[in-house]
């Protein structure tokens, strides 16, 4: 375990995961962006139209953050409950957009949401289940709150296919990532967790493999920036 207060390590204490993210809150949005080379836009729009919300939908998107990627569903007329297990996040969320009539935000722990069985039309995840101390249990959880027949979308950084572009992003993410991140970023350090992270996360096939375990059927993913990112989808049978 890191003995750096100020920074999670792959033990993914809950509690550590939280603290490291509030501290990071009111510049995450700006640093991501940054450190994604603006690509964070792209992934969004691949997100909401995997999601595809409709009107009086209930859109759960878990690790919300400061609500950034809620926001994208809100246009739809879909009712958008933005979770999350920062403290941090959601005050920031509130502030940012507390007056959006059909967006709230609710402080949530992924392996035990305080939510009702089968609740949402659909579910989405963004870059939040690596964080997640048991993966598999969240994914379960996601099915037991999502309806029959509704749908899960994961937005997940991956591993690329490719061995020569896997080496670059290799070496953006052990050499360029922290040097800009120390620039930008309120708590750098947060961001050595990061790399870490993803570089321990399972490839494509086994998160894939994953969510048919927890129940999810129909299960497919796609390969988002050369597979720094996955997207992966499924739908709920129901019991």
């Amino acid at each position: 375990m890191s003995s750096d207060p100020n920074r999670a390590d792959l033990g993914k204490d809950p509690q550590r995961v939280s603290g490291m993210f509030d501290q990071v809150a009111a510049a995450y949005d700006r640093t991501n962006s940054v450190l994604s080379l603006g690509n964070d836009r792209f992934w969004r729009v691949a997100t909401l139209k995997a999601v595809a919300p409709q009107r009086g939908e209930r859109i759960l998107d878990l690790a919300a953050g400061t609500g950034t990627s809620s926001m994208a569903f809100v246009p739809s007329g879909a009712h958008v409950v933005a979770a999350d297990f920062s403290r941090g996040m959601i005050a920031e969320g509130r502030r940012r957009h507390g007056n959006v009539p059909n967006l709230e935000f609710v402080q949530a722990d992924a392996t035990d949401l305080p939510f009702q069985d089968g609740e949402f039309d659909a579910v989405t995840m963004s870059f939040g289940l690596r964080n997640v101390n048991d993966p598999r249990r969240a994914l379960r959880e996601l099915r037991r709150v999502t309806k029959p027949g509704g749908r899960i979308v994961v937005c997940e950084f991956s591993h690329p296919p490719s061995r020569a572009f896997n080496g670059l992003y290799r070496f953006y993410n052990d050499r360029v990532l922290p040097t800009v991140a120390k620039a930008v970023s309120s708590n750098a350090e947060a961001y050595d967790y990061l790399n870490e992270s993803i570089r321990d996360w399972p490839d494509q096939p086994t998160l894939a493999a994953w969510m048919r375990d927890a129940g999810w059927v129909d299960v497919a993913y796609r390969n988002l920036t050369f597979g720094i990112v996955a997207l992966h989808r499924g739908s709920n049978p129901g019991a």
